[in-house]
């Protein structure tokens, strides 16, 4: 999809972190959006800013939320399901509700949009899904097992879209960053990430060019963590090293300053 101009988008998770980045660099080539988040007033804001836009608020961790979402945007050519949940910690820490927003957050939602937007998208033999995931869907780590089980789900379910709409002119890409500078659980907490962050203008980046190229997907992380994350993806028992899991433990703190959010 060279040519955004004209383009209509829904986006998810519209109202902070790497949300209203996106918006912004898309709307620079000429993206009309849909805004949705929870919060309105951050959405109100940002459509003022994107003149186009429009916004419809919604709350995906309750059930039926994503399916009045796709009934009041209509037809759209591009969906950026950028919503999620951050969802760390130890499994024992999380009550059973928390799992259940997690996985309507993260993995329910993003497959009922995705469902109910599609058939106009392969009408019209022309669209593209891009899914928000992350590095965490490719390399597991401790006190990450909530987050990383959706995120595994949302990758391996992109990556089987794109070969199930091989040829209808309809594209599936996955966007998988590492920690990112400025948004996320470690911006919250005010801790520094176990490794390596990207900025959030280089995610937004990597999501204008997975569309206009038509990419699977594109990993923002330095290339020596690319790399190195095809190791325990080719070896999974060296995700039981010490070495390993203390080097990809999240630090407690961020920790607790997401559950206070949760």
């Amino acid at each position: 999809m060279r040519n955004l101009q004209g383009r209509s988008a829904l986006l998810t998770g519209a109202s902070s972190g790497l949300g209203p980045v996106i918006a912004r660099r898309l709307h620079r080539e000429g993206v009309r959006f849909i805004l949705s988040a929870r919060r309105k007033p951050e959405l109100d804001t940002l459509a003022r800013e994107l003149v186009g836009s429009r916004v419809i608020p919604a709350d995906l961790s309750r059930r039926g939320e994503a399916e009045r979402l796709a009934s009041e945007a209509g037809p759209v050519d591009i969906l950026i399901a950028n919503a999620g949940l951050p969802a760390t910690g130890e499994l024992v820490s999380f009550e059973v509700e928390e799992i259940d927003n997690a996985l309507e957050v993260n993995v329910r939602a993003v497959l009922v949009l995705t469902r109910l937007l599609l058939p106009a998208m392969l009408e019209r033999g022309s669209g593209h899904v891009v899914l928000m995931a992350s590095m965490a869907g490719q390399v597991p780590g401790p006190r990450n097992s909530v987050y990383n089980a959706t995120k595994f789900a949302l990758r391996g379910f992109g990556h089987a879209l794109r070969a199930e709409l091989h040829g209808s002119g309809v594209g599936v890409s996955v966007v998988s960053p590492i920690f990112v500078t400025g948004a996320g659980m470690f911006a919250a907490s005010g801790s520094r990430a176990p490794g390596r962050e990207v900025s959030v203008e280089r995610v937004a980046e990597a999501v204008l060019k997975v569309i206009r190229e038509d990419r699977s997907e594109i990993t923002v992380a330095p290339l020596g963590m690319r790399l190195g994350a095809r190791i325990p993806m080719a070896f999974p028992q060296v995700i039981h090293t010490s070495l390993f899991r203390s080097s990809g433990a999240i630090p407690k703190e961020a920790i607790e300053a997401q559950r206070r959010n949760r």
